[in-house]
């Protein structure tokens, strides 16, 4: 397969597909939707879906709050302008409804009947000191708390598009443009995309540039040749343009863990590189002829560099088996990307080994001194009882220590503290209530016609206000707050009515109910009125916290509200995303599981033992438990974005086992003791695995300066894990195998 004459046509072919590539170019499109990290396959998610299309989504929205810069919130110069901003917004084609204090009216019900009147009325001096003395009913909803903005809560279309959304949010800047008003803050779905995608598409060319220099100052330390620089160059290049020309051309958009497959590709690839380059160098100091070292390093390598990208590839494809579609289309994306890579290095470097005149130098032939590999082997053989001890005992404190991380994932935990997306969210949190959506759907119980019997109204309000003393201040909309408001008209608008009716007042509001029902915006009940939602918002508090609230609610609801009345039930984004990083201990082992399975059963093909094959995954598991105690000292939590790691790093890490143990094969197969055999294997396998753990600590170690945790915490994570592996491969694993002495050699034994 790499005569000179295949891996020239093998070149060829190669050739003619990237010329291919270049002429039909394909066009990459950007993606984020965080629905996309809720768990499928589940009933809560079905459940939502059924919500969904009998009310609205609870997210299609957008927060403004806008403050005078000049001067007083409550002058009537700037309610005029903000009034023109509520109406050029309203105006826009993609926008439902806009709710603020500016166009907000009190229902008066009179001897007359029906009339309203505007809750804040500024035609006028004596009007606006009038009005603006009762808006403290409107406090943390549609003015802040400290009184120096006011919100405009746009609602957006339903289930609106990427590029409709991006479209609308900048004819809503426009807006502000034009009256010259810069908001305060802003925080919303299309908001936040468009920022999340812009984000990503400069950290995706900023990482792919980062890889290719990096690699480039790697061949250079590494090999010293220009053709070691030069062929791995080129055949990286070539591997990352064909795996995301095929992820693209089968549909697949880049999202938000795309920014990491350059930099993965690039370093998986390049790891296979060393391996053959470093064995081609050695072949060429020993003075044997040029083609012959090339054919004989591709033929006795390529499978080993198989196995193990195949393993890394499967540790990826893994992810696939988890029910959250964000971590299933990373991982076999980047599971196929890393295939892909491979067959780039064995079709394109052959043939440009052939091509290009290649040699070592003179001064790299002289005789070389007992290597330092030479006298850590030596060190660790005279203290493998020590060391055994000391890698069970770290392995140990690690488990203890990471056993008390707690599950805890926030809505925008992926940017930084200091962002301005991060500082718009945690200023509606403090001054509105929230951004945060919180959705609970309520249906009427056996025992109760609707949800607006009398009775019902009771359950709900209590509801309401165990949701106010848990989840803050934040406005909460239920059918209880249309009742609240026909009250507070009953009494001539009097704030102090907007509280639930006695039975009597409720009796005489039945014939406004119907008119308020044909009005009300949003929709928060339905047509036969035997099911509703209390929607609110409230602060992003974490995954952990929101959770212990929830439970604190269902407690309240089970123990003080009558089920024979009301029933309640969370549903929403906000709580299928926290159900989500909530399941990452199922995701992980889900993940590691099958992993596990797959490595085992490669290594078993491989040596033909299962005592081999488990012996070969102990060394790769304690870097996964030594990330635990890593993740313990540096304070990181456990969520969606940091548990798929390990099953990364375990399919990563588990290359330089299978070099290892491949190597060692060759050597016992040629009746070598073992001892002898583990050190050839040692001096021999060593260097390249040393060289591959600088590279991909190195590789993954520059995604360390993303804005993004996800990326973050990969190549801080997967870079210590790579150390990690490279001790227990080289300290543990020669040392667990020596108590098999005799298996091994009788296995070996030549005949």
């Amino acid at each position: 397969m790499f005569q000179k004459s295949t891996a020239y046509t093998f070149l060829v072919l190669a050739a003619i597909l990237s010329v291919l590539l270049v002429i039909f170019r394909p066009v990459p499109q950007f993606n984020y939707d965080f629905e996309t990290f809720f768990p499928h396959q589940d009933e809560d998610l079905d459940f939502y879906q059924n919500f969904k299309s009998q009310f609205e989504n609870d997210n299609d929205y957008l927060l403004v709050a806008l403050g005078n810069d000049t001067g007083e919130l409550l002058s009537a110069n700037f309610l005029t302008k903000a009034n023109s901003i509520h109406a050029d917004v309203q105006k826009l084609e993609k926008v439902d409804t806009v709710i603020s204090i500016l166009n907000l009216e009190q229902p008066i019900i009179g001897i007359f009947g029906l009339r309203t009147r505007k809750v804040l009325d500024w035609s006028d001096e004596k009007s606006l000191l009038k009005t603006s003395s009762n808006l403290d009913q409107y406090r943390s909803q549609l003015i802040s708390k400290d009184g120096k903005s006011l919100l405009l809560w746009i609602k957006n279309e339903q289930n609106i598009s990427k590029s409709a959304g991006d479209s609308l949010y900048s004819s809503i800047k426009a807006v502000f443009k034009n009256h010259e008003i810069q908001p305060v803050a802003i925080a919303g779905k299309i908001q936040t995309q468009g920022d999340f995608i812009k984000l990503m598409q400069d950290e995706f060319g900023l990482f792919f540039a980062g890889s290719i220099l990096l690699m480039l100052f790697l061949l250079v330390v590494i090999f010293r040749t220009w053709w070691g620089v030069i062929i791995p160059l080129l055949v990286l290049i070539i591997g990352v343009a064909w795996a995301f020309g095929l992820l693209i051309y089968l549909g697949k958009p880049l999202d938000l863990m795309s920014i990491m497959q350059p930099t993965i590709f690039m370093i998986v690839g390049l790891s296979a590189l060393i391996h053959f380059f470093t064995h081609l160098i050695k072949k060429l100091k020993e003075a044997e002829e040029k083609d012959a070292a090339i054919r004989a390093v591709f033929k006795d390598l390529v499978v080993p560099v198989w196995l193990t990208i195949l393993t890394t590839s499967l540790g990826f494809i893994s992810l696939y088996f988890t029910t959250i579609p964000a971590l299933q289309d990373f991982g076999w994306t980047t599971g196929l990307g890393v295939l892909v890579m491979f067959f780039a290095v064995v079709m394109v470097a052959p043939g440009l080994l052939y091509l290009f005149p290649i040699k070592v130098s003179a001064a790299s032939q002289k005789s070389e001194k007992p290597s330092i590999l030479l006298k850590v082997f030596s060190w660790q053989l005279k203290h493998r009882k020590w060391l055994r001890l000391s890698f069970l005992g770290i392995t140990l404190l690690c488990f203890a220590l990471g056993s008390t991380l707690k599950i805890n994932g926030y809505l925008l935990d992926n940017l930084p503290l200091d962002h301005p997306i991060q500082q718009d969210f945690e200023y509606f949190d403090e001054q509105f209530g929230g951004s945060n959506p919180l959705e609970i759907y309520l249906s009427a119980g056996d025992g109760a016609k609707s949800l607006l019997d009398f009775e019902v109204l009771v359950e709900i309000d209590k509801v309401e206000a165990k949701i106010h003393e848990l989840f803050g201040e934040g406005e909460a909309i239920s059918p209880l707050t249309l009742v609240k408001s026909i009250n507070q008209a009953q009494n001539q608008g009097n704030p102090q009515a907007f509280t639930m009716p006695s039975r009597g007042q409720r009796q005489r509001m039945n014939r406004w109910l119907e008119k308020g029902l044909e009005k009300a915006d949003p929709k928060v009940i339905s047509e036969d009125l035997k099911s509703g939602r209390i929607s609110a918002r409230a602060p992003d508090l974490g995954s952990l916290k929101m959770t212990e609230l929830r439970e604190a609610l269902n407690e309240f609801v089970q123990e003080e509200v009558n089920a024979d009345l009301l029933q309640v039930r969370w549903t929403g984004t906000a709580y299928l995303i926290d159900k989500g990083h909530k399941s990452v201990t199922m995701q992980m082992a889900k993940g590691l599981s099958i992993a596990f399975l797959l490595v085992a059963v490669i290594a078993g093909f491989l040596f033909r033992s299962w005592r081999i094959s488990f012996l070969v995954l102990i060394p790769n598991f304690i870097p996964l438990i030594w990330m635990l105690g890593l993740m313990y000292l540096l304070g990181i939590e456990f969520k969606l974005t940091t548990a798929i790691l390990f099953t990364v790093a375990f399919g990563i890490a588990v290359d330089d086992s299978i070099h290892f143990m491949s190597r060692l094969k060759q050597e016992l197969m040629l009746g070598k003791n073992l001892i002898y055999a583990l050190k050839r294997t040692f001096l021999e396998t060593g260097k390249a695995i040393v060289l591959t753990t600088i590279v991909l600590t190195a590789g993954f170690g520059i995604l360390i300066f993303s804005q993004f945790g996800v990326t973050h915490f990969t190549g801080l994570l997967i870079s210590a894990s790579m150390i990690f592996a490279l001790l227990a491969d080289l300290i543990l694993l020669p040392l667990l195998l020596l108590p098999l002495k005799k298996m091994w050699e009788q296995k070996f034994k030549k005949p």
